[in-house]
């Protein structure tokens, strides 16, 4: 993806924030507990939060939360939604807080949009010695038959790159170094944490909805995928009828600062 489709894509989800902060799941505290074991300290920086997910989960295991979002609906949202955690306006190529003033920072699903070029020094600046950068994804286990088909009809607007285990590791593994520029940060590692969401066909349709790559498509395209998406789950027994659960992975990347 260039600099110009990425700027458009992680720019779109204000539109969708209430939609956001319904349908978006949260996050394995498994996962969050492995992200932060290693830091120095108990300060963490939620950046990129978007409307609180992972800082709400984040809230429950860490007394000590910060987020920052760039968007003002997505803050707005936050605000609303977790008011016990202070929530700034910044961007990770300009995070509004001293230098090693925390522990460790952490993304949800807000990692890939980074200019890590920018993102790395800023990153590494308001971070404490040897403290830890860590993303969060959840991805769906494609391992399960029906997610299979899911993920062949939804297409990569839908469930992307990044959106699948095997996917995940492959597109994560270099995504803390910097394009250009001194790399900040040590060597990765990654681990994966069962996690799940209660769903029904038109609350996994909505959440669908509000994937980057479905915000910006022109509209009729838009609908005659999300209109293929319903009709699959429609035809699966283990989705045609009442609530399930998507059977997801909440993923996780752990660097340290040099």
């Amino acid at each position: 993806m260039d600099e110009d489709a990425r700027r458009r894509h992680s720019s779109s989800f204000g539109a969708a924030a209430t939609a956001y902060a319904e349908h978006r799941p949260d996050y394995a505290q498994a996962a969050l507990r492995w992200a932060l074991e290693s830091a120095p300290g108990a300060r963490v920086l939620d950046l990129g939060a978007g409307t609180g997910k992972l800082t709400a989960t984040l809230a429950e295991v860490s007394g000590d939360v910060t987020a920052v979002e760039p968007d003002p609906e997505m803050l707005a949202e936050l605000r609303r939604t977790v008011p016990d955690v202070r929530a700034l306006s910044g961007s990770a190529e300009a995070i509004p807080l001293p230098d090693a003033s925390v522990d460790a920072v952490v993304a949800g699903n807000a990692m890939h949009w980074f200019d890590m070029a920018v993102a790395g020094p800023e990153i590494a600046r308001v971070l404490a010695p040897g403290g830890v950068l860590a993303g969060l994804w959840n991805v769906v286990d494609d391992r399960v038959d029906w997610v299979t088909g899911l993920a062949a009809v939804s297409g990569s607007a839908a469930i992307g790159p990044r959106d699948t285990p095997a996917s995940w590791r492959v597109a994560t593994a270099t995504m803390h170094l910097p394009t250009t520029g001194e790399a900040r940060f040590g060597s990765p590692e990654q681990a994966e944490f069962p996690h799940g969401q209660r769903r029904t066909a038109d609350s996994l349709v909505a959440t669908l909805a509000t994937r980057a790559g479905m915000l910006v498509m022109p509209e009729r395209e838009r609908q005659e995928a999300l209109d293929r998406i319903r009709a699959y789950l429609a035809s699966r027994p283990e989705t045609a009828d009442g609530e399930f659960t998507l059977p997801m992975l909440t993923c996780a990347l752990r660097v340290r600062r040099l």
